[in-house]
């Protein structure tokens, strides 16, 4: 997992409530297992019509949005099914933290464990953020869980377990292999059974 300290980026606005796994990914591209090629595929209904070509009305394919790294939404971000693909389409997108109201329970633990930060503003904060044009940055500084935009400073919080992860870049399986030792030890003090 990529470390995440502090990120100075370009932001954009889908203040939509409900934005379901279905919408970030839909089901017809879940056929990859790897965590690479997704991107192109984020949004895709409402991105894309019904011909396939760029749908000139949504916010990720007007130029002044090319390069954005961080998303300010509405309520229950990530609800519906539980793939964990739908943080995949985002990270490979581009985007490294996700600023909305609420999350559903599922994606929020699959954006934890897959680099991509999702930070909980209330409404007046996130309504504030809104305003942000498309030649101004966020900066996200996880160390002192504060969004600066101009000169506002906006809190929040984060499990410390989670926070720790993040400024490491480190994942599950990155913990898991510090006990390495341990672990050897471990099985090779146990009986062997044939």
């Amino acid at each position: 997992m990529q470390a995440f300290v502090k990120t100075v980026g370009q932001a954009v606005v889908i203040p939509d409530d409900s934005i379901n796994t279905d919408i970030l990914l839909p089901k017809q591209f879940l056929k990859n297992i790897l965590k690479t090629g997704f991107g192109q595929h984020l949004f895709y209904d409402w991105r894309y019509l019904s011909d396939g070509a760029p749908n000139p009305d949504f916010v990720l394919n007007h130029p002044e949005h090319a390069g954005a790294t961080i998303l300010i939404t509405g309520e229950n971000f990530g609800s519906g099914s539980s793939r964990e693909h739908a943080v995949w389409a985002l990270t490979d997108y581009g985007f490294r933290v996700v600023i909305a109201g609420s999350f559903s329970d599922i994606f929020y633990m699959n954006a934890t464990k897959n680099g991509l930060l999702p930070i909980v503003l209330p409404a007046a904060d996130r309504q504030q953020l809104r305003q942000i044009g498309p030649d101004e940055s966020l900066i996200v500084d996880l160390p002192a869980q504060t969004v600066t935009y101009q000169n506002h400073h906006y809190h929040f919080e984060i499990n410390p377990q989670w926070k720790e992860k993040f400024i490491r870049g480190e994942d599950d399986i990155d913990v898991t292999l510090k006990y390495a030792d341990a672990i050897t030890a471990y099985e090779q003090q146990r009986p062997q059974f044939n």
